[in-house]
């Protein structure tokens, strides 16, 4: 039991000390990031635009630095998956000093409004941006019905 008040303070000086060599080996150690654990988890995520073009979708996703043949994008009715990885580009017989951009893998999945008809659907990557083009399924799209 503590009987003075020097004793309390020696033992929240203890505790400082601890805290600033655990801030030494670990530099963000007991900071908080300020984002929830959700946004966090969504910046490994691409971040994706859904436009409807009346008779088609647009699908717009950033993948900076991914090649085509790492991805893999799956349609089947109204729904859509996109996937890939990113491997590290080192060349062969050189040694690595510093690693910041290293494998990277992805997976995303999106429930469209409607149907797609995915025989007719296109997709092309250009300056670090996959763009779908996916035609709506005939029974998805609008009619003009006139009124007799």
């Amino acid at each position: 039991m503590w009987s003075r008040l020097s004793d309390i303070d020696r033992m929240f000086n203890a505790m400082n000390l601890l805290q600033s060599r655990m801030d030494k080996i670990y530099g963000d150690y007991g900071t908080s990031r300020g984002f929830p654990a959700s946004w966090i988890a969504a910046e490994s995520m691409p971040k994706t635009n859904l436009y409807d073009l009346g008779d088609r979708f647009e699908v717009v996703a950033e993948l900076p630095g991914f090649l085509k043949e790492n991805l893999d994008i799956k349609i089947q009715g109204n729904y859509l998956e996109l996937s890939g990885n990113h491997q590290p580009d080192a060349p062969e017989n050189y040694s690595v000093h510093r690693v910041e951009r290293g494998t990277t893998s992805f997976s995303r999945s999106f429930t469209l409004p409607s149907d797609v008809d995915s025989e007719k659907a296109e997709a092309s990557l250009k300056n670090g941006l996959l763009k779908l083009n996916l035609p709506k399924a005939e029974a998805a799209k609008p009619k003009q019905i006139t009124v007799k």
